[in-house]
């Protein structure tokens, strides 16, 4: 059932620290989308009270106002899943051909599922993935999707290593060989996005204190780059920094998790983000975070 969502006043807090988190618990890994007016988040779901990112489902929301979220529920599930039995992790969707095609991680695979609508529900469109586990020579993981100007559609994904891949038309089938990228300090979560001629690949590093806190960020002039570091973006003081990045009624914004009670129950929450007139991002100063590391 649909669930109207007013969280005007929900707050993380914890030692005297909070964050505005806009989704209820516990979601994380948000991949943000703009249609028609409306901002979709697709997140992972974790379980509360878990002992590891063991999810099983993933749900999407939706909004007009940023808000005021509508949770539409699951939309796809591992029940759904011939090929994967664990680990419902990282999700993207993206729009095409007037269809949703939604590419999830499960069991160090990538897969892909298709609907009609943006709300779903989804469905495996290859009974196999898409990506196999250990075929790139990265952990495949966290697809995120990108659809440049010419049409041409490229997932990117990997850990510690990017790798990127050509799509064809009808978003299911790879096109050529999967490709390795040399991104500076690259851990996981790549997220890409463009402004004018300048292609912005954000990413957890691996140089944070608290396992990927660390928002980083390169850019280059295609989708292969070469790609040329520029700095930390933000910190979030919890473990790992996924996010995406979108622009909404003409104000760029970052959606991003930060931990609760522990690193396996996460909440989702956004800042606006600037950039200066050479096209850098200004760093995203959060001055009442969530610092409570949990259970280790």
């Amino acid at each position: 059932m649909k669930m109207r969502l007013l969280l005007l006043l929900l707050f993380i807090t914890t030692a005297g620290y909070s964050q505005k988190q806009i989704l209820p618990d516990f979601h994380a890994d948000p991949s943000a989308r703009v249609w028609d007016g409306m901002v979709w988040i697709y997140p992972s779901h974790d379980i509360a009270g878990s002992e590891f990112w063991d999810m099983v489902d993933w749900h999407c929301f939706s909004s007009s106002d940023l808000v005021n979220w509508t949770d539409h529920g699951v939309i796809l599930s591992l029940r759904d899943i011939s090929w994967a039995q664990k680990w419902a992790w990282a999700p993207d969707c993206i729009k095409k051909n007037d269809k949703y095609y939604f590419y999830f991680t499960a069991e160090d695979q990538i897969g892909v599922a298709v609907s009609d609508k943006p709300e779903g529900p989804f469905k495996d469109a290859l009974g196999k993935p898409l990506i196999e586990k250990e075929e790139s020579g990265t952990r495949v993981m966290d697809p995120a999707i990108y659809i440049d100007d010419d049409r041409q559609v490229y997932l990117y994904f990997g850990q510690n290593s990017l790798r990127v891949v050509k799509l064809e038309d009808d978003m299911i089938t790879r096109k050529g060989e999967i490709i390795q990228l040399e991104v500076k300090n690259f851990h996981e979560g790549i997220w890409v996005h463009k402004i004018d001629s300048t292609y912005y690949l954000t990413y957890p590093s691996y140089k944070g204190d608290k396992v990927a806190n660390l928002l980083e960020y390169s850019i280059g002039k295609s989708p292969y780059g070469p790609f040329e570091y520029k700095g930390v973006i933000m910190d979030n003081r919890s473990r790992n920094i996924h996010h995406s990045i979108v622009k909404f009624q003409d104000q760029w914004y970052i959606f991003y998790h930060v931990q609760g009670p522990s690193p396996y129950e996460r909440r989702v929450c956004m800042e606006k983000l600037y950039y200066n007139p050479d096209g850098t991002i200004i760093p995203v100063k959060i001055t009442e975070i969530n610092t409570n590391q949990g259970r280790k």
